[in-house]
């Protein structure tokens, strides 16, 4: 038997429906008998919705009004009575099992599903397997229009079947024409049999992508690049640094996800970013995954967009056989420890996890994250067999061992790939390449004295580039120093929505700041402010500047620049050790007597995305000055960069051997604490003063005459 099921929102209808998020608001079915060709009862219920703003679309099409949905049922109490009605009239026709069939999918995949599942009660099993109709009549006639284009009209149509819709309630003419379809492909010279019903997974089945494993084994057979297609990854955006694998499947109820399909993105420190990429089992489950673009976790609103089978391998797969073998155990549940004592050693962490958690396997469950050297780094992973024995090892956050703190999160397969791989990348001895010099010397520095000769815009647009910067900024665009606009990135490199721009004087500052206040850009107004070179660069630098006045940076002393600039394109791009020559620019200048007022040309560098190894972060990252001009970076022999050097009075970085990098530092480390362990180990003033120049807040916490500075 089937029960022909057909269903309506409160919004969008048609190819739309479920896109726009709203809740369900009628159901309409009816029971057929496929070998006495018999009906059950017609059954029309309205559900009352938690939000009973209709669409106007859906007052128009379906004649109802908030009014009469008022005196309906919830959905839980609808779908009970749907299966008390269903199973009573199965029983009159002498039946016991039945298959739901629906005009497409969307009814069952994009609405019921996942309105269910926000709502927090279970769909019955009914709901996980039905007949699409429109893909069971292309079938039947191939001759007809394609599946997308199908409509229970031109369905209709196509048999020469006379209806008519306005003789009938809306959803009782859908429902008695997709029988009147059904019977006629029932009909002697068609015959059709419904076989191959569509199916929704119940849960999401966590562990390795299988088709990476097939590819990892046998790479002979395959390769990674072919093993998933481009046409069923997407990239999900804005999600909650706390969600795990389960919640995005969550999310995405309804739609089929491959076996190990979602990818959690971590940023530069090893944490989530807020993205991950999601690799579904075909293209269709893909295309109906991009129409729940913003829908909401939480009170968050995802961002759902294309995206590659190239960018899910990066993220998913991996090339350690090691790493195979911990994640080829099937139905595990992973837990990262994070903070381990480098002298950790397995028994410590089964001791630590104690009886009430068990790891899979004893020893065998534990995969410790280590450098290509074999150091230890302090992360771990370990496999449990159960929810429950997870659980109990995320009780023991924050725990201690040895004399740490033990801190414990969900974690997936594709976690563990991205760890690995990053640990396992990260040179052992970094290398200095060829330094560049830049074809046009700048002629400008970051100023940072007390001359209000800066603006701050707040507010700006997430999507606000330097080109609306200018358009907003409009006459005032000419006086703006050269590089002098300098957007304000946060930590995942995206825009703020705040920026600094240099003016050439004071009063020019204050009259675009009068003038621009308040403006609008684009659909949101700006707040413009005029402030010093100072106060710019220590929010550039990490610190925040609000109306109590100047917050200091987490790290006092000038931090390097941030990892990656868009304004460059890939040919322009630094090698990562080049990070290491900071740019004077980007650095606070001495305050001495004998300053120069004219500041000279200097040798600037850009680092590239690998530069983040050798990179101090902070809370704001300033963007590369790009406008009104550009400057273009060439390499060059040391031999130039020296000459440059020295005709203009351009300090350099000694060699590699008077450098020092620290790492496994307690993250409340303060720069006292680090002088304190190297004390006896001291630079003479006149060494580190050309490698660094020291502000005023910084040379403060120094002692004199013996200051010295690490990097």
């Amino acid at each position: 038997s089937l029960v022909v099921l057909f269903g309506a929102t409160a919004g969008a209808y048609g190819a739309k429906l479920g896109s726009d998020e709203r809740e369900l608001i009628l159901l309409v079915w009816q029971v057929v008998d496929l070998h006495s060709k018999k009906v059950g009862t017609l059954h029309k219920s309205l559900v009352k919705a938690d939000n009973l703003d209709l669409s106007d679309q859906c007052r128009e099409v379906s004649g109802l009004t908030p009014e009469g949905l008022g005196k309906a049922e919830p959905l839980d109490r609808v779908l009970q009575q749907f299966s008390q009605l269903v199973s009573s009239d199965l029983k009159a026709l002498g039946r016991s099992s039945y298959t739901l069939c629906s005009d497409g999918q969307l009814l069952i995949r994009q609405v019921l599903h996942p309105e269910t599942s926000k709502k927090n009660f279970l769909l019955s099993d009914c709901f996980y397997s039905f007949y699409d109709l429109r893909k069971e009549f292309h079938t039947r006639y191939p001759s007809s229009a394609t599946v997308k284009d199908q409509t229970i009209k031109t369905m209709a149509e196509y048999l020469g079947l006379g209806t008519d819709e306005t003789e009938e309630d809306f959803g009782v003419w859908q429902v008695k024409t997709m029988v009147a379809i059904i019977f006629s492909m029932l009909s002697e010279g068609c015959n059709h049999v419904f076989t191959e019903p569509e199916t929704v997974k119940y849960k999401y089945e966590t562990g390795p992508c299988l088709l990476w494993l097939f590819s990892y084994f046998f790479p002979l057979c395959s390769s990674k690049s072919e093993a998933v297609d481009s046409e069923t990854v997407i990239r999900a955006r804005g999600l909650p640094w706390q969600s795990s694998d389960q919640d995005i499947a969550r999310f995405f109820k309804g739609l089929n996800i491959a076996k190990g399909g979602v990818a959690l993105c971590l940023n530069a420190q090893g944490r989530r970013n807020g993205e991950a990429l999601v690799h579904f089992v075909d293209s269709e489950q893909r295309d109906l995954a991009l129409e729940r673009h913003k829908h909401h976790m939480g009170s968050r609103y995802i961002e759902v967009y294309k995206a590659t089978g190239e960018e899910f391998l990066k993220i998913a797969g991996g090339t350690s056989n090691e790493v195979a073998q911990f994640l080829s155990k099937e139905n595990q549940v992973i837990i990262r420890m994070r903070g381990l004592p480098f002298t950790a050693t397995q028994e410590d962490v089964l001791g630590f996890l104690g009886p009430e958690c068990p790891v899979t396997g004893g020893k065998e469950g534990l995969l410790f994250v280590k450098y290509p050297d074999g150091r230890p780094t302090g992360d771990a992973f370990v496999l449990f067999s159960c929810e429950e024995y997870a659980q109990n090892a995320l009780k023991k956050h924050k725990e201690i061992l040895g004399k740490r703190y033990i801190e414990l999160f969900r974690s997936t397969a594709a976690e563990v790939q991205q760890v690995l791989n990053r640990y396992m990348s990260t040179p052992l001895i970094p290398t200095l390449p060829t330094p560049i010099i830049p074809v046009i010397p700048p002629p400008y520095t970051i100023a940072t004295g007390s001359i209000r000769d800066c603006i701050r815009l707040r507010g700006l647009p997430y999507t606000a580039g330097i080109d609306d910067i200018l358009e907003f900024m409009g006459d005032a665009t000419a006086d703006i120093k050269p590089h002098g606009v300098h957007m304000v990135l946060n930590q995942q490199g995206r825009p703020s929505g705040d920026a600094f721009i240099q003016m050439k004087s004071a009063d020019k500052a204050f009259s675009v700041a009068q003038k621009c206040h308040k403006k609008m850009m684009k659909d949101r107004y700006v707040e413009v402010f005029q402030c010093s070179g100072e106060e710019m660069n220590f929010v550039l630098m990490g610190g925040t500047l609000n109306r109590s006045g100047l917050s200091p940076p987490p790290c006092k002393l000038p931090c390097l620049s941030p990892p990656a600039y868009a304004a460059f394109q890939a040919a322009a791009v630094i090698p990562a050790e080049a990070a290491l020559y900071q740019p004077q620019a980007l650095l606070p200048t001495t305050r001495t007597p004998q300053a120069s007022a004219a500041a000279p040309p200097t040798v600037t560098y850009y680092p590239a995305q690998a530069a983040q190894l050798y990179m101090n972060y902070t809370a704001y990252y300033p963007s590369p000055p790009v406008s009104p001009t550009t400057v273009g970076y060439i390499a060059a022999p040391p031999g130039a960069v020296a000459a440059a050097a020295t005709a203009s009075h351009t300090p350099i970085l000694p060699q590699p051997g008077a450098l020092v990098r620290m790492q496994g530092l307690p993250y409340n480390t303060g720069m006292k604490e680090i002088l304190s362990f190297f004390q006896g180990y001291q630079y003479a003033p006149d060494d580190y003063n050309g490698l660094i120049q020291l502000s005023e807040q910084a040379r403060s916490v120094l002692q004199a005459p013996k200051e010295w500075v690490c990097l």
